[in-house]
């Protein structure tokens, strides 16, 4: 399976906009099924009352949630915490706090609702009520709009829903139209995770990953990535005409949350990558540091994990490429001169 590319030429609107739907209604079936937790040997989550989970870590700790696959390709479960090593900016770190759960999340659906979305409009709402219908009631969904302008989708007195009802009216709100702030949408999108209470947050953007309306910079929304711990899974499915696609935005995305932007070459691949991404976010290690590097200077640190386990060779770990690093607070400037009373 590749990551990469564009749609063959000879398929035509029509196919497309029916490969659109099998993959949107393939993702949202396999993302949300009920969450089995699988407790390892030393994790400290625990689950509170309600059926919700949290991690207990040192709130200057730098949560990681990483996927790992063999030289094949093939996810590699069952690694222990000894398994990893975590480097910032090339020095080793400690790791405080390791996991291998399956737990509830906080997922934002980014929709491109540009013109050249609109043909596909239909099958991206049939997939979402597939969706709603199977969704796990710990999880927790919102949607945003958007093509020139940015939106909600949801009413603002229901941040998240997985009742069909809303998420049809959700994505429903707008019509598929005019040019395209994919950046925006990012960013509100990053903003609006915030209410969410799951410990893992991602955001799935399905997008031509063209941008000509934006107030933010492509620069700017990657700084604001740098300082969450969002994952972002892009998929990007074009007509071939399509003169605004940027595939290049949608990987950068992807590469630096430790997402993973999908760009298929024909329609058979498709399912798969669906299946792909749901599998992924469900079986993914979260690992914590402490970072030995205690400097509030704001400046940006290289994360990389390495993974070994007996008899399977060399491992590759995704996950995301790092942070900025908190700025001290600057003193307030002192006082000069004499105070004089009013006469």
């Amino acid at each position: 399976m590749r990551a990469a590319g564009l749609l063959n030429p000879g398929v035509g609107a029509r196919e497309v906009r029916a490969t659109t739907s099998r993959c949107l209604v393939a993702l949202f079936f396999l993302f949300i099924l009920p969450s089995v937790a699988r407790t390892q040997e030393g994790s400290p989550s625990e689950r509170r009352q309600g059926g919700e989970y949290t991690i207990r870590v040192n709130a200057d700790s730098v949560v990681l949630r990483a996927s790992v696959r063999n030289h094949k390709g093939t996810p590699v479960s069952g690694l222990g915490k000894d398994d990893f090593q975590v480097y910032e900016d090339g020095a080793l770190q400690q790791i405080e706090y390791y996991s291998h759960e399956d737990i509830p999340v906080t997922v934002g659906l980014v929709v491109d609702n540009s013109g050249s979305m609109r043909p596909k409009r239909p099958e991206v709402i049939a997939a979402a009520m597939a969706f709603a219908r199977s969704s796990n009631p710990q999880d927790q969904m919102f949607v945003v709009n958007f093509n020139e302008l940015v939106s909600l989708g949801l009413p603002a007195d229901t941040p998240f829903t997985d009742q069909a009802a809303q998420l049809q009216a959700a994505l429903s709100r707008i019509a598929a139209d005019g040019e395209t702030a994919l950046y925006d949408a990012v960013a509100v999108a990053l903003e609006h995770l915030k209410k969410g209470n799951r410990d893992k947050k991602v955001v799935i953007v399905v997008s031509d990953g063209g941008d000509n309306a934006s107030k933010h910079t492509l620069d700017q929304v990657l700084a604001m990535v740098g300082q969450s711990d969002v994952i972002i899974y892009t998929i990007g499915i074009f007509i071939p005409e399509d003169p605004d696609r940027n595939p290049g935005v949608l990987k950068r995305l992807a590469k630096d949350t430790g997402g993973e932007a999908f760009l298929p070459e024909s329609v058979g691949e498709v399912l798969p990558i669906c299946e792909r991404i749901a599998h992924d976010i469900r079986s993914q290690y979260t690992l914590a540091y402490a970072p030995a590097n205690r400097k509030q200077d704001g400046t940006y640190r290289v994360i990389r994990v390495k993974a070994k386990a007996p008899g399977n060779g060399g491992l590759v770990v995704r996950t995301r490429a790092g942070y900025y690093a908190p700025s001290k607070p600057q003193p307030l400037p002192a006082l000069t001169g004499s105070l004089s009373s009013r006469p």
